[in-house]
């Protein structure tokens, strides 16, 4: 009973030192013929302090996780080291901010295409968990606010 009561323990503590964040909303911008570059974008939120780190898909070669941000005057994109998700808050991945950019892209992304991602996330202590999410690519024509709350903007 001791060994069993022991092996509860550190699988709690193992499942509590992981980021537990819950991604919602995800999309990735359609793209057009020979178009080699798009974003991703997605409501992300973290039980406890974390960071997202990474990002991979099989749709292309190079993905990053990117900000846009005004630098004297001029809107500039870079990629970050690291998104921070303060516990509880909502943090959103949308055009003109914070994304996850998919560069060369192996085809063209047609609006309803699957977009398989791979999230990568930190805790503080180092803790490492990945995520599985599935991104519907939406049409540069989509509205700005489709019914299910997901979010449109700018081209890459």
């Amino acid at each position: 009973m001791k060994r069993f009561t022991l092996l509860m323990s550190l699988a709690l503590a193992a499942l509590s030192s992981t980021a537990q964040v819950t991604v919602s909303e995800p999309w990735v911008r359609a793209t057009v013929p020979q178009q080699k570059a798009t974003g991703a974008f997605m409501k992300l939120q973290s039980a406890q302090d974390a960071k997202l780190i990474s990002a991979k898909s099989a749709v292309a070669g190079v993905v990053e996780v990117h900000e846009m941000a005004m630098d004297a005057g001029v809107m500039k994109m870079r990629a970050v080291d690291g998104l921070a998700l303060p516990m509880g808050k909502a943090v959103d991945l949308k055009p003109g901010g914070y994304h996850v950019m998919l560069m060369d892209l192996k085809s063209q992304l047609k609006d309803g295409d699957v977009v398989p991602l791979t999230l990568t996330f930190e805790t503080k202590d180092g803790k490492r968990q990945t995520m599985e999410v599935k991104a519907t690519a939406r049409n540069m024509s989509a509205p700005a606010q489709p019914s299910h709350g997901g979010h449109s903007g700018m081209k890459h």
